[in-house]
């Protein structure tokens, strides 16, 4: 059966946004999994993912505070269906990242990354997939606010989607 992902990354709740737009919850309501790479700044928006999605990952980034550092880990890993994931807020520069983020995971099929607010889907050349989904919050230097979506069937990722948010 198929696991649909959500992926998300630097919400900056409530510094970038007040709350997250319908559209975003709708997408949560729609995932079996979501996935979020850090930068979640208060407390409140994850006690409100824990309770709405259906299973959720995240892990802190480096605008999270005490609270959130301590219920979330720096690194998180998991698997869905035989594919091997890890979730992290940064992995340094956009030069060499593939090849850096290829040595320090190399048990991991997809890597799940935030903190530029940038989007990104590349391979390194190890076959890790790389994957940012943007900021649903804060375009910074995009041209629109951004998630991401995928399914995983028999062990692949599949229908990997650049969703632009409207706020």
């Amino acid at each position: 059966m198929p696991t649909r992902l959500l992926l998300l990354a630097d919400t900056h709740v409530p510094k970038r946004a007040r709350a997250l737009s319908p559209q975003v919850w709708a997408a949560v309501d729609a995932a079996d999994l979501v996935v979020h790479a850090g930068d979640w700044v208060e407390p409140p928006l994850l006690d409100e993912l824990e309770a709405r999605a259906a299973r959720l990952v995240g892990v802190w980034g480096n605008n999270d505070g005490p609270e959130l550092r301590r219920r979330l880990p720096e690194v998180a890993r998991f698997t869905v269906d035989g594919l091997r994931f890890a979730v992290v807020h940064e992995t340094g520069s956009a030069a060499g990242r593939e090849e850096r983020c290829d040595h320090d995971y190399p048990d991991t099929d997809v890597l799940v990354f935030g903190h530029s607010h940038i989007p990104w889907d590349t391979v390194a050349p190890g076959g890790l997939r790389l994957l940012n989904p943007g900021s649903p919050t804060d375009r910074r230097r995009q041209p629109v606010c951004t998630m991401m979506t995928a399914t995983v069937d028999a062990g692949r990722l599949s229908q990997l989607t650049l969703v632009p948010v409207d706020r």
